[in-house]
């Protein structure tokens, strides 16, 4: 991997230190990834990597229960190596700790070594993001060099995002809090930015009257498995709307930046979000909608309904699917909607960005009836690639258009190996990056945008809509994009 910017590379050894080293998004992302980071020398020489738990393992038990059994099955075959992961293996101390005992953080620091760069990574629930800074500080353990990586969500409205920054604001600097949105490591959305700011073809087009309109879908196949009391109190709004989609929102319709450096960027993309159209209550009923997946099969297989899932409450009123249309008030995007959605249990995961140019004014051209506009799909996952469906001619004695697809399949155009979200990301924390990461205010304008949304639903007292699991979402979501005279990307294909 090629490695940009040699000035920010890290100077002291480093100690990675994880608060939910035995969770969940340890063994499924940030260790595969820190072993492809150290598999590709993107690790300081002198790195150690201390993980946190209660559970009470010596650290052979941790390597042997945890890192053997659960990590290492995510790690992509092609890309194990045994001496590779030994060497891996050896970077690793387990730390026991609870970590609302004073007295543990003790036990961290002596296990620490001084005059290194500690990275603390929370993957923990964002309550205890509070305790653990104060007590991180209070233990001596945090100096200008320390940077701590936060995971989503910060809170579950604009009142608690504000109080966790303002907790942690107290013990570290805001350039050294590393906001994470694992969709920003993504290479596709990193590919936007270039698309948009490196490339003249787009540029006058990049606006109202050229662009109708904007979908954005974060389509899941999966149901909420194991994190069912987790999910049932936050919802797709909180867990998607306000951070992966908004971000990508932000990507699609920020001013260019003046350079890109962290602030010029981020600068832009808080001017999105704070020139997105608050929502009243009448908007709210009309271009929202929220959807609960009811029984249905995927893939062929059967699956149960959000409320038969364990865990969850009866008569849980979670919304599972989230369609909404939103208006960013400003001289660029002047009506035009941009729609977004986001669900579980749906036909097929993918995410995608879809701009839709106008059609021409008119075509001299006939069309079959059908009026054909230029579309230009981004499509993050499960395949990265970017196709622009022009017009073409459809071979016969006619002259009838059909739409065909120039196609950049970004594995094809590209060779050699792309690093996944987690591990590009955790690079850049390392290397001391901040473009990719959210500001504080980003984050709170993130909030006072969805929370009037919330708090809509809540008024209403309306059930989420029941869909099938294996669709698309509720019948409403289609009527949204109906009354637009519209139609979502995968209906019109």
């Amino acid at each position: 991997m090629t490695t940009h910017h040699a000035s920010a590379t890290p100077d002291l050894p480093l100690d990675m230190i994880i608060f939910g080293g035995t969770g969940d998004l340890s063994f499924r992302k940030l260790l595969p990834a820190l072993y492809m980071a150290h598999l590709h020398c993107n690790l300081p020489p002198d790195t150690r990597i201390l993980t946190i738990g209660r559970k009470p393992w010596s650290r052979e038990e941790y390597i042997n229960e945890f890192m053997e059994a659960k990590a290492k099955p995510f790690i992509e075959k092609k890309a194990f190596d045994a001496a590779a992961w030994d060497k891996f293996l050896a970077l690793f101390e387990y730390v026991r700790m609870d970590v609302d005992s004073v007295e543990d953080y003790q036990r961290l620091k002596e296990a620490s070594r001084d005059g290194v760069r500690r990275v603390f990574y929370l993957a923990t629930s964002p309550d205890l993001f509070t305790h653990i800074c104060e007590n991180l500080s209070a233990a001596g353990l945090v100096d200008e060099n320390s940077r701590v990586v936060l995971e989503k969500p910060l809170g579950h409205d604009l009142a608690s995002a504000q109080e966790i920054n303002t907790a942690v604001g107290k013990h570290f600097s805001e350039a050294q809090i590393y906001r994470i949105d694992h969709y920003l490591g993504k290479e596709t959305v990193q590919n936007l930015m270039v698309l948009r700011f490196g490339n003249a073809i787009f540029g006058p087009l990049w606006q109202a009257p050229y662009i109708k309109r904007v979908q954005i879908t974060v389509a899941e196949e999966v149901g909420v498995g194991s994190r069912a009391g987790f999910y049932d109190k936050t919802g797709a709004l909180r867990d998607m709307v306000q951070n992966h989609l908004l971000q990508l929102l932000c990507i699609v319709a920020m001013e260019p930046p003046v350079s890109l450096d962290p602030d010029a960027v981020r600068d832009e993309k808080l001017k999105v979000l704070r020139s997105l159209r608050p929502m009243t209550p009448e908007d709210i009923a009309r271009d929202t909608v929220r959807g609960q997946y009811t029984a249905g099969a995927v893939n062929g297989e059967p699956v149960k309904g959000y409320l038969e899932e364990d865990n969850v409450p009866p008569g849980s009123r979670a919304e599972t699917f989230v369609a909404l249309r939103a208006h960013i008030n400003n001289w660029r995007w002047a009506n035009v909607p941009f729609f977004l959605r986001t669900g579980k249990r749906m036909q097929k995961k993918v995410s995608e960005i879809v701009i839709e140019f106008s059609e021409l004014p008119f075509s001299i051209i006939p069309s079959g009836g059908r009026n054909y506009g230029n579309r230009l799909v981004i499509q993050l996952q499960p395949e990265e690639s970017i196709q622009l469906q022009m017009l073409a001619k459809e071979p016969g004695s006619g002259m009838h258009m059909l739409p065909v697809n120039l196609n950049l399949d970004l594995q094809q155009a590209f060779t050699e190996r792309r690093a996944e979200a987690y591990e590009r990301l955790l690079i850049d924390v390392i290397r001391g990056r901040l473009t990719h990461f959210m500001r504080r205010d980003e984050l709170e304008a993130a909030w006072a945008w969805a929370e009037p949304i919330l708090e809509g639903w809540s008024k209403s007292g309306d059930k989420p809509r029941g869909y099938t699991a294996g669709t698309f979402g509720p019948a409403a979501s289609t009527a949204l994009m109906a009354r637009e005279n519209a139609v979502w990307a995968e209906e019109s294909q």
